[in-house]
């Protein structure tokens, strides 16, 4: 096990017990593009397949959280969301890595496909309502899961909901973490 790896141990064990880490997609695992929804569009962030499997070797639950408007506007539809996510994790498989589960929502005020047309959707980031979902889903505790996104929206949806949230601005996911660590 890496250092960082063990002080992410010691992290679930002193001061995030029950806790998960919540991830925002674009523009935090992969680079955003702009409605990335097919696997040849997916490009890494540097560092982020790794950090997910850090994650995992410390037994954090890895939950991504993303908004998808590009369902609600036309540009593709859910199956092929489940797609890309069902490939992202046979990738990270061959790293030594997984995400536990992927949470989207499909809906936008402006959206031209009915269905997903709602106007303040309670899974729509800043809402939390997917972080509040997986926290029943998976028995876990907010007050002490960790979101990095990359929007000010995510870090809203991380307050709301209760856990900690951290913006992502940086081209390294994993130095990125190792810096965050410090904060906690």
């Amino acid at each position: 096990m890496s250092s960082l790896a063990a002080k992410l141990v010691e992290l679930r064990a002193t001061n995030c017990p029950n806790g998960a880490l919540f991830l925002d997609r674009d523009g935090v695992l992969n680079v955003d593009k702009g409605y990335v929804y097919r696997w040849r569009d997916f490009e890494w962030v540097s560092g982020a397949p790794e950090t997910i499997r850090l994650f995992n070797e410390a037994r954090w639950p890895v939950i991504v959280v993303t908004n998808q408007s590009g369902v609600a506007r036309g540009y593709y539809r859910v199956e092929d969301i489940q797609t890309l996510h069902a490939q992202l994790n046979a990738d990270l498989k061959i790293r030594g890595a997984h995400v536990d589960a992927f949470y989207h929502c499909p809906f936008h005020k402006d959206g031209i496909v009915e269905p997903f047309r709602v106007a303040d959707h309670p899974d729509r980031k800043p809402n939390p309502g997917m972080l509040v979902r997986a926290a029943d889903d998976y028995g876990l505790n907010l007050q002490s899961s960790i979101m990095i996104g990359d929007k000010q929206s995510d870090l809203e949806a991380a307050d709301r909901a209760g856990a900690r949230g951290f913006l992502f601005r940086e081209p390294d996911l994993r130095v990125f973490v190792e810096n965050m660590i410090h904060s906690l």
